[in-house]
């Protein structure tokens, strides 16, 4: 569900108002049942919402919402755009109910809605974000996020930590881990022997040490590395470029070195903002978490608390990763 003040109920009844998403896969939505029957009303719904307190009691039928309830939300006094300890709590059960019922396997994957990082730590659950909470619950030590829309596919060497320390983290270990695991990534998405892009940190990739020593001191010899074990790795590349031409076909994936670098040409290609309307026509774009024994999939959006409630949010993202986190429960399985 996410925040429940947030656009993540909406985004969600949304995107199982479509009838191929019933065709594709069995939707089950671990969140407060009221919250989604409130989510129905301000998106004029005509779908139901079932409640059920265990997986095999869900209908999977469409027309129908099954809602596994935690029952964690007070509706009678839900303000949708708030930050509350209570929201950040019920976002947080939401995710720990389905990642403990995956590794049970019960459930082939989860998709997660937008959180408010504040909201979680208020609530007493001081993790940075999903990816966290995931490789904390799952004792995942080498994870990464994945950033995936058409062409563009770009991880994360690091992400949620200020920009200094993303410099001073930065080591050979880790751009070689990220590399392997975007390997893999792209492998399970079908493509063959991917071609992978790894950016540099500095500007113009160091420019021969003019601008940095990361790039020649860490990145290439991680790249040499990778290139040595099988892995089709180019870089370092500078930064400025890499994007640019993965998004014309050249690479089947990047490698960023930290969190803004990775996200604002991802942001720039999915995300179509309409100034007369003052809000985002589209938001697209999966955030894929990789390294872990389950899947998780994600919207690449916040919870948009300005316009939440109003009905008008985009479920371009949930949709997309519904159909990525099915397209990879399929290739999992047939493995």
């Amino acid at each position: 569900m996410g925040d429940p003040a947030g656009i993540g109920p909406e985004i969600i009844v949304k995107s199982l108002s479509n009838p191929a998403i019933y065709e594709a896969c069995k939707p089950l939505v671990f969140a407060d049942a009221k919250v989604m029957q409130k989510a129905l009303e301000i998106c004029n719904s005509s779908l139901k919402i079932n409640p059920v307190n265990a997986v095999n009691e869900a209908k999977f039928q469409y027309g129908i919402i099954d809602v596994f309830d935690l029952k964690n939300v007070n509706t009678e006094t839900l303000e949708y755009g708030k930050v509350s300890a209570e929201y950040g709590n019920a976002a947080f059960e939401s995710i720990h109910k389905v990642i403990d019922l995956a590794l049970q396997g019960e459930i082939d994957a989860t998709v997660t809605a937008p959180i408010n990082k504040e909201a979680l730590n208020l609530a007493g659950h001081h993790f940075s974000g999903h990816t966290e909470i995931y490789a904390h619950f799952t004792n995942t030590k080498k994870y990464a996020m994945l950033l995936a829309d058409d062409t563009l596919r770009v991880i994360h060497a690091t992400t949620h930590v200020p920009l200094r320390e993303a410099c001073e983290i930065l080591t050979q270990e880790r751009v070689g881990d990220v590399i392997t695991l975007l390997h893999d990534a792209c492998t399970q998405l079908g493509i063959e022997n991917p071609k992978i892009g790894v950016a540099g940190l500095n500007p113009h990739a160091g420019d021969g040490g003019l601008f940095g020593t990361e790039d020649a001191e860490i990145i290439a010899p991680a790249v040499q590395k990778a290139r040595s074990q099988g892995y089709n790795a180019e870089g370092p590349v500078p930064p400025d470029t890499l994007f640019s031409k993965a998004i014309q076909g050249k690479y089947d994936g990047c490698v960023a070195m930290y969190h803004d670098q990775g996200h604002i040409p991802f942001k720039l290609v999915g995300f179509k903002w309409n100034n007369e309307t003052q809000s985002m026509d589209s938001v697209k774009g999966v955030n894929i978490t990789l390294g872990l024994p389950i899947i998780r999939t994600s919207v690449d959006h916040g919870t948009a608390f300005e316009i939440a409630g109003k009905g008008i949010a985009s479920e371009d993202a949930m949709t997309i990763a519904i159909e990525y986190a099915i397209k990879m429960a399929k290739n999992r399985k047939n493995k």
